[in-house]
């Protein structure tokens, strides 16, 4: 739980920083914002979740 929240936060600033820097507008934002939330509610939660896992112990050495 905590590496999907700090990828959803991640993802959030993300989101942010392109619409402020005009890279991308707001409906377009929301719209992936909720797609992630949609495919976390789906068959793929649990790949995306272990990938995810795979790339936090990749980048902290364990």
């Amino acid at each position: 739980m905590i590496v999907s929240l700090s990828v959803t936060v991640v993802f959030a600033i993300l989101s942010a920083v392109l619409i402020r820097g005009r890279r991308v507008s707001l409906p377009t934002a929301a719209v992936l914002w909720l797609s992630g939330f949609t495919l976390a509610s789906t068959g793929m939660a649990d790949p995306v979740n272990n990938f995810l896992a795979a790339v936090t112990r990749i980048v902290s050495g364990h």
